[in-house]
């Protein structure tokens, strides 16, 4: 999606204004107040926003008891009105260029005392969206091992093939989940429900949602997922259906606006940080050896700076977000070689595409992108021949989103799909769930899907790992710094 112009941009200075300590920020209207939830909850959603000026009520419209309260004495619930600032600095050295499209805070998730939805009347069901990505079944397992431990549900399902499996439920089959089916599928790679693409059609999906009698929709996806559902909750609000759709963002590029990190990226990072180690041993075993490895990345850089960082054998890190010439590589190459006799390259797929451009478009729209590794690969080992050199070139390509989840990121998929149970089940709708500053929170899902995260050249991050691959000024994006 084309990121558009979001309420709080560094270009719209009239709506700057920071909210104060204490979560407050009356001075915002509803649509743009990133904490005003009232047209996502289903005991207003139907209201106009203006009539809660004051958002989250203290308590929700529905007065249930959390099953919990009686099985858990004691146990800790949050207050509903909780929330997490938007920023955490003082003094920011960045604040001109970030967005501030969450200056409302964010409304804490997890689980409260009283709840919407009668357990008893829930029937659940959730989909994974997209391609595969690591953690897939770990959230697919959290999701159902909460809604039947936590709050007594049974009957809990999952589409399968993705959107396509809620429009055309009589083609696609719905499997039943428990705690027997999940118990083991977080020890695998991909998912159980057969990730697909396509299929969405928000009016079909919410007459099968109806006639299935579902009011839980768990929507597992990356940023165009999410956006589908946006859309698929402002059609059940036109249908005045009332059904708490939760997402949980998805992506392997970790391009996700707002949230800290996307599940399955440790995981990827990981797998990638090895796959390195083998172009390192290819390289140095070799005289004036190149080890180049593409990672997944079509349009930031993520995947590809955090795998260097991991590996810390990386001298050269190419990513989308910083614009290369050939003779500044080549340039360093030589550099590299002469000083330790190997080199090894780390390359984003999105990288370079102005040295390798298609100008072709897929079916779907998208740009078709060139193949930067072989390009590199091909140019690399035509200016080191004369040299005696050669490159050994690594497209690991899948394997990276194949491979099962790591313990913390396992973790980190348990806390999300918990809280996106806990989130649903306090009848948010039309939201995600995802960490800010390590804490999970309720945004909005045409927030989440407004646009694409990618790897700012002043960040830390980047910065940290220019100073790792010892990179020199002109591969490192100084010139678009000193713009």
């Amino acid at each position: 999606l084309p990121k558009k112009n979001l309420p709080g941009d560094p270009a719209e200075p009239s709506l700057r204004k920071s909210s104060d300590n204490d979560g407050t920020s009356a001075e915002l209207p509803p649509s743009d107040d990133s904490s005003h939830l009232s047209e996502h909850h289903l005991g207003a959603w139907l209201d106009d926003p203006a009539s809660h000026p004051c958002w989250p009520q203290k308590h929700s419209a529905k007065k249930v008891l959390n099953p919990m309260a009686r099985a858990r004495p004691g146990m800790n619930f949050l207050n509903t009105d909780e929330k997490v600032l938007g920023s955490i600095l003082l003094n920011d050295s960045k604040a001109s260029i970030r967005s501030n499209a969450l200056r409302g805070n964010c409304i804490r998730a997890n689980a409260t005392e009283y709840i919407f939805w009668e357990p008893a009347k829930v029937k659940a069901v959730m989909v994974t969206c997209g391609g595969l990505c690591p953690g897939l079944n770990s959230i697919i397992k959290g999701v159902t091992n909460c809604l039947w431990h936590d709050y007594n549900v049974r009957k809990i399902y999952g589409a399968t093939g993705g959107y396509n499996g809620l429009s055309a439920p009589d083609k696609y089959q719905m499997l039943e989940l428990n705690p027997e089916v999940v118990r083991e599928i977080h020890m695998k790679g991909g998912s159980i429900l057969k990730a697909g693409r396509g299929g969405f059609d928000a009016p079909k999906i919410c007459k099968s949602l109806q006639q299935l009698g579902i009011n839980l929709l768990f929507v597992i996806g990356g940023d165009g997922t999410q956006f589908a559902g946006h859309l698929l909750y402002e059609e059940a609000r036109r249908q005045r259906l009332p059904i708490s759709i939760v997402g949980v963002p998805k992506s392997i590029d970790n391009d996700v606006l707002f949230v800290d990190r996307t599940f399955g990226f440790d995981s990827a990072v990981e797998s990638a940080a090895e796959v390195i180690r083998n172009g390192w041993v290819e390289a140095s075993s070799c005289e004036k050896g190149v080890g180049i490895v593409k990672l997944m990345g079509r349009d930031a850089g993520f995947v590809a700076a955090h795998a260097a960082l991991a590996s810390n054998l990386v001298d050269l890190c190419l990513v989308p977000e910083v614009k290369v010439t050939m003779e500044d590589v080549c340039e360093h190459v030589d550099d590299v070689l002469k000083r330790k006799k190997y080199m090894v390259i780390v390359v984003a797929e999105g990288a370079g595409q102005d040295l390798v451009a298609t100008g072709e478009k897929d079916a779907t729209g998208h740009t078709v992108y060139g193949d930067i590794g072989v390009y590199l690969r091909d140019t690399l080992n035509k200016h080191l021949k004369p040299q005696g050199g050669r490159t050994f070139y690594i497209d690991p390509s899948y394997i990276i989103r194949s491979v099962p989840v790591t313990p913390n990121d396992h973790i980190y998929c348990s806390r999300l799909a918990n809280n996106a149970v806990h989130t649903a089940m306090r009848g948010y709708t039309g939201v995600c769930v995802g960490a800010i500053h390590n804490v999970i929170c309720i945004l909005k899902s045409k927030l989440i899907a407004s646009g694409k995260k990618q790897i700012k050249v002043k960040s830390t991050t980047w910065q940290s790992c220019v100073q790792n691959c010892h990179m020199p000024h002109s591969l490192s994006g100084g010139a678009q710094l000193a713009r």
